[in-house]
């Protein structure tokens, strides 16, 4: 295995600057500099670095908790597990233990941080904080969705049932799936 060079020197930016902007997004340009005097263009969504949550929420050791719901994106119904932004001065667990009750109308006793990861790093700054959640009792908090989310249980062991369903395709979320096993796995419930 060969060993990688972390300590690549960044471009230099000559100039940023937003070229397009709706209600949600900002597309910021970057005029970029290499090391090696290369010069180019990239855009990228600007965004406002808050940071994201998926939890995976485990009822007992073989039941986890989806969610379905829409998905402008692809005009269609899909499952997966809860999400949403980390509101301001809240940390990843706090804003998991939230968006789990505003989502699916559980909180957590038992909440660990598995991983982080990104999605598309070379258009987007945006990081998601995948949650375990674990020990699970009914509480509810209103939250933004338009219309009420399916709460759907489903076993673990039928993981691969769910890999094959056609309304179960979001990458984080068979990210969060595949992190979860292995962190389950390694992390037996001792109840």
């Amino acid at each position: 295995m060969s060993k990688i060079d972390s300590a690549k020197t960044l471009p230099q930016i000559r100039h940023r600057e937003i070229v397009a902007r709706s209600r949600l997004f900002k597309v910021e340009r970057l005029d970029l500099t290499f090391s090696n005097g290369e010069e180019r263009q990239f855009e990228r969504m600007a965004g406002g670095n808050r940071g994201a949550v998926m939890i995976v929420p485990m009822l007992d050791d073989d039941t986890m908790v989806l969610i379905r719901e829409y998905a402008a994106g692809t005009h269609d119904y899909q499952l997966g597990f809860p999400k949403g932004l980390i509101d301001p001065g809240e940390t990843p667990i706090e804003a998991a233990n939230r968006e789990l009750q505003e989502e699916a109308g559980y909180a957590a006793s038992e909440l660990h941080v598995i991983h982080t990861v990104s999605m598309a790093p070379t258009f987007f700054n945006a990081q998601m904080t995948i949650v375990v959640a674990r020990n699970l009792f009914p509480k509810s908090l209103e939250g933004d969705e338009p219309e009420p989310l399916e709460v759907i249980n489903w076993p673990l062991c039928q993981a691969d049932e769910l890999l094959g369903r056609k309304d179960f395709t979001e990458a984080r979320c068979i990210a969060a799936l595949f992190l979860a096993q292995k962190w389950l796995k390694e992390h037996k419930s001792h109840a």
